[in-house]
């Protein structure tokens, strides 16, 4: 996952831990657009993921990193609706007959 560790709940992928540099050094947190500006009002260090748009970041450089992501984790365990993404089907390559 980017060189990053993904983490499921539920089947869902919930949280990405990123430990590689700014704008990839803290948690993403996979979204639906559509949920993006409520999630924003309940905890107001997120942002929008400079490159994956469609996903929010919280830096840990923010001030209060910690306890936003505990929040963050709480809610991902009420199993809050607005956070994570269904990951897509891989589908394998077909295999030519011989």
């Amino acid at each position: 996952m980017f060189g990053c560790v993904g983490c499921y709940w539920m089947g869902r992928l919930v949280l990405v831990l990123a430990d590689r540099g700014e704008p990839w050094q803290g948690l993403l947190v996979p979204t639906e657009r559509p949920f993006q500006s409520s999630l924003r009002k309940d905890f107001p260090a997120l942002r929008v993921h400079p490159v994956l748009g469609k996903w929010l970041y919280l830096s840990e450089s923010r001030a209060r990193f910690v306890a936003s992501a505990g929040a963050l984790v709480e809610r991902i365990a009420a199993a809050d609706a607005r956070l994570g993404v269904e990951p897509s089907i891989r589908r394998l390559p077909r295999r030519r007959p011989i």
